[in-house]
C-alpha cells in the first residue's frame, strides 16, 4: 500500500452513530428493483432502556457498494408486539457510501426487562422482522433471575455450512455472544464445501465482500433475527494471528498494518450491531465494553488482538522457556484495558462475572512428564499476563467469574486457578471454551492431543471434544449451567443438533462438576 492511500485512509471519516452528516441527509426514498434487505436485520448491545438496530442495504451484496447508488433514507420502527400494532419507536436514517450504506440506530427510551421487535422500511418494500430484548433494572436481583446466553466463534464460510445458527435461533436465548472469527480473510481454496467470492481480502471493498457473503447465510440471518447479539472480534477479521500491528509472518510494515487493520475494523463495524465510541481513526477502533444484566450478572467484552504484545518464539506451540516468553513486560490486552477489567472485577455487586474472550485462558501442557509446551497465541503465552489475570479473578471476584471463549475449534471445560504454576492452588474460576461453527470441518469427538498422559499433566482440563457447535450457559443466582451443543457433520446441510456435555458451576464454591 502507498503511503500516500495509507494517509488518505487515516483521513476517512469516523462518523460512527450519526450515520451521515446533518448536510448529506435526504428524505427521498428512491425504489429499488432488488431487494436491498438482503444481509438481513440485527440488534445488538442492550441496555436496560436502549439496543443498537442494524441492517445494511445491498440489493447486490457482492458488489463492492452493494449494488446501491444514492443516499437512502430508511425508516425504522420498534413495536411492542410482531405484528406492529403497537408502534413505540419510529425514525428516519439516512445510509450513505460512506459507510458502506450500513444502518445503525441506538434506539433510547426502551422499557427494562422487555421483549421489543423491529423492522426497517422503504417505497414497496420492508425488511424481516427482529427481535430483540433489553436487559433488566440495573441490580435487580430475585430468585427467578435468569440469564440465557449461547456463544458462538469461528465461522469459516469455505468450511461447511451454518447449521448450527439455525438450532440456535430457537434456543430461546436472552443473548448470542459471538467471540470471533466472524469472517476468514484467507483466498479462496478449491474443493471446499463453499467457494468465496473474492481473493484475500486486502482493501475496503474485499472485506465488505467477505462480510456480505458471509451474513447472507440464511442460517445466521435467522440467528441475528432471533435475539439481540454481543460482538467482538478475534484475529480473522484482520489477519490470521495478528498481534497489534503485526501481521501473521510480519510481511507487513507498521504502516501498512495499520491501514489494513483502520479497513478491517471499519467493515467490521459497518456489519455488527454494536455501539463503541467514536475514534480519529478506524486503525484505533475501541471495542472493549461492559454490560449489565439487572444484578445477576456483568457481561465484560475483551479485545485481546489490538493492544497485545507480538507472539514469543516465532508463535505456534513451543517448548518453554523460549526467546521472550517470559518477559514481564509483555501484555495481552494492554494496560489500559487490563486496569479496566480489574478495577470493573473489584467493583461490580453483580452475582457473576462474565468474561467474553477470545483465546484459551487455562493453559494446556501438550508434554508429559518433564517439559513443558503451550501455545504461543494463547493466554498461555503471555505468562505474566495470565497471572496477573489469574490474581485478579482471585481477589476480586472468586467463584463467581466465568469465561466464555471461542478460538481453536474445539470444546473445552477448563477450572481457572489462582496460580498457574501449581497445580493446588486454589480453583477461583470457570473457563468454557465453545467449539467453531465451521471452522475445521466436521471434526471429530476428541482432538489427538488429548489422550490419557495429557490429561494427568492438565487437572483442571476436565472435558474435551472436537465436533462442531456452540455453548448454550443459563446464569442464576446460585448456579451456571453449561450446555455443549454439537453437530455431526457441517459438509452437507441438515445436521441434527444434540446435548454433548453438560457441567454446572455452583456460585462461591470452587469446581466445576459434570451434570
Amino acid at each position: 500500500m502507498k503511503r500516500r492511500d495509507f494517509l488518505a485512509d487515516l483521513a476517512r471519516l469516523s462518523v460512527l452513530y450519526a450515520g451521515i452528516p446533518n448536510g448529506w441527509r435526504v428524505i427521498t426514498y428512491p425504489r429499488l428493483i432488488d431487494d436491498p434487505f438482503t444481509l438481513g436485520v440485527a440488534s445488538g448491545d442492550p441496555t436496560d432502556t436502549s439496543a443498537v438496530i442494524w441492517t445494511r442495504l445491498a440489493p447486490k451484496p457482492l458488489d463492492p457498494d452493494g449494488g446501491m447508488t444514492a443516499r437512502t433514507a430508511v425508516t425504522w420502527e420498534v413495536a411492542g408486539d410482531e405484528k406492529f400494532t403497537s408502534i413505540v419507536k419510529t425514525g428516519r436514517y439516512t445510509a450513505g457510501p460512506e459507510l458502506g450504506y450500513s444502518v445503525h440506530v441506538d434506539v433510547t427510551g426502551l422499557e427494562p426487562g422487555w421483549e421489543y421487535f423491529y423492522r426497517f422500511k422503504l417505497p414497496d418494500v420492508t425488511s424481516p422482522v427482529g427481535r430483540l430484548r433489553t436487559a433488566p433494572v440495573p441490580g435487580a436481583l430475585n430468585p427467578r433471575s435468569r440469564l440465557k446466553v449461547a456463544f458462538a466463534s469461528c465461522q469459516q464460510f469455505e468450511e461447511g455450512y451454518f447449521t448450527a445458527f439455525d438450532h440456535m435461533a430457537r434456543e430461546g436465548a436472552d443473548l448470542i455472544a459471538h467471540l470471533g472469527d466472524y469472517i476468514y480473510e484467507y483466498g479462496g481454496v478449491e474443493n471446499r464445501v463453499r467457494r468465496y467470492a473474492t481473493r484475500e481480502v486486502r482493501s475496503i471493498d474485499d472485506y465488505r465482500i467477505r462480510y456480505a457473503q458471509t451474513k447472507g447465510d440464511p442460517s445466521l440471518k435467522a440467528a441475528h433475527a432471533a435475539t439481540s447479539w454481543i460482538v467482538t472480534w478475534d484475529d480473522h477479521e484482520v489477519d490470521n494471528n495478528y498481534a497489534g500491528l503485526s501481521g501473521e509472518n510480519n510481511m507487513e510494515s507498521d504502516e501498512q498494518m495499520r491501514a489494513r487493520r483502520a479497513m478491517a475494523y471499519q467493515a467490521w463495524w459497518e456489519h455488527q450491531p454494536v455501539r463503541v465510541p467514536r475514534v480519529r481513526s478506524w486503525a484505533d477502533l475501541n471495542i472493549t465494553r461492559s454490560f449489565e444484566w439487572g444484578g445477576l450478572a456483568s457481561l465484560w467484552v475483551l479485545d485481546t488482538r489490538q493492544y497485545r504484545s507480538n507472539q514469543a518464539c516465532d508463535d505456534g506451540n513451543k517448548d518453554v522457556p523460549c526467546g521472550n516468553w517470559d518477559d514481564p513486560s509483555r501484555t495481552m490486552m494492554g494496560d489500559a484495558q487490563e486496569r479496566w477489567l480489574f478495577d470493573g472485577l473489584a467493583k461490580s455487586r453483580n452475582h457473576w462475572q462474565v468474561l467474553a474472550n477470545q483465546v484459551r485462558i487455562a493453559p494446556f501442557d501438550e508434554t508429559p512428564g518433564e517439559g513443558r509446551r503451550f501455545s504461543m497465541d494463547q493466554w498461555s503465552g503471555y505468562p505474566h499476563a495470565l497471572e496477573r489475570l489469574s490474581r485478579a479473578i482471585a481477589d476480586r471476584a472468586p467463584n463467581r467469574t466465568v469465561a466464555i471463549t471461542g478460538d481453536i475449534h474445539s470444546n473445552w471445560v477448563n477450572e481457572l486457578r489462582a496460580r498457574n504454576d501449581r497445580p493446588d492452588a486454589p480453583v477461583v474460576g470457570a473457563e468454557f471454551v465453545g467449539t467453531s461453527i465451521t471452522s475445521g470441518g466436521d471434526g471429530r469427538d476428541e482432538a489427538t492431543n488429548w489422550t490419557d498422559k495429557t490429561r494427568a499433566e492438565n487437572p483442571h482440563c476436565k472435558w474435551q471434544n472436537s465436533r462442531r457447535g456452540y455453548v448454550l450457559c443459563e446464569f442464576s443466582a446460585d448456579d451456571c449451567r453449561a450446555d455443549y451443543r454439537t453437530v455431526p457433520f457441517v459438509t452437507k446441510p441438515g445436521a441434527p443438533i444434540q446435548t454433548a456435555s453438560s457441567w454446572r458451576v455452583v456460585r462461591g464454591r470452587p469446581g466445576i462438576v459434570k451434570i
